[in-house]
């Protein structure tokens, strides 16, 4: 009698990345029986960020169905073609979740077997992490929340320009407190292009207090974005 390939368990545990080139936002790292094996194989990548993980479920990063997909699971904070990736396909097979074909372009080391999953748990793994908000720290929750009050206005529409981002600033790790910038959230955008009118990026660094409540700091950060023409009160970039 042939055993019964096993079952693993997924955890998506976010994590803010320790290198600064990794950008602000935390990646959402998968643990296969609670191991973090993609530290083991590629430790250098990092996963996909959260910023990933906020549109509909069939898009996030780890979603499957039953035609293959080939994902690309840890990349380096350069490139892949500069220092290689993880991959691994994904596929739903019946009440199975499979992760195999992996493929680690770095070569540095063996990649892990199959993985199969409970398809039932596996899909509410990925939508409580989705769900998940228990890793912010301050500063976070204000970008976010700042992000949706700024695009749910309108406001930059209004003087011919695109909000392109909103992010946490976070203090540089390494360098002393006399050389670094105070956490705070950077919010950018541009001008639009139009006839004889180049597109211009525009940037606002705002500050973040830990001893005021994040919906304050919104209202406050907002109410000061939004009283006037945006183009007038941002540093312009360039």
């Amino acid at each position: 009698m042939t055993d019964a390939p096993a079952i693993s368990t997924l955890t998506l545990r976010h994590r803010i990345p320790e290198d600064w080139a990794a950008g602000p936002w935390a990646e959402v790292r998968p643990l296969i029986d609670g191991v973090d094996v993609l530290r083991e194989v590629h430790p250098e990548g990092t996963a996909s960020s959260c910023r990933d993980w906020t549109g509909p479920a069939e898009s996030w990063p780890l979603a499957v169905s039953e035609r293959p997909r080939r994902v690309m699971i840890t990349e380096p904070t350069c490139t892949a073609g500069c220092c290689g990736a993880l991959y691994v396909t994904m596929r739903r097979e019946g009440d199975r979740v499979v992760w195999d074909a992996w493929e680690n372009t770095s070569d540095t080391a063996a990649v892990p077997a199959v993985v199969r999953f409970d398809a039932a748990q596996y899909d509410a793994e990925l939508a409580r992490a989705a769900a998940d908000r228990s890793w912010e720290e301050p500063v976070d929750t204000v970008a976010r929340l700042l992000e949706r009050t700024l695009a749910d206005s309108r406001w930059f529409e209004r003087w011919g320009c695109v909000l392109t981002s909103v992010s946490p600033r976070r203090a540089e790790p390494g360098l002393p407190e006399a050389l670094t910038s105070p956490e705070g959230v950077d919010v950018e955008f541009r001008q639009t292009e139009g006839p004889g009118r180049p597109a211009v990026a525009y940037r606002y660094e705002l500050f973040v207090t830990r001893g005021e409540s994040a919906e304050a700091q919104v209202r406050r950060l907002a109410d000061g974005i939004l009283a006037d023409d945006p183009r007038k009160t941002a540093e312009r970039e360039g």
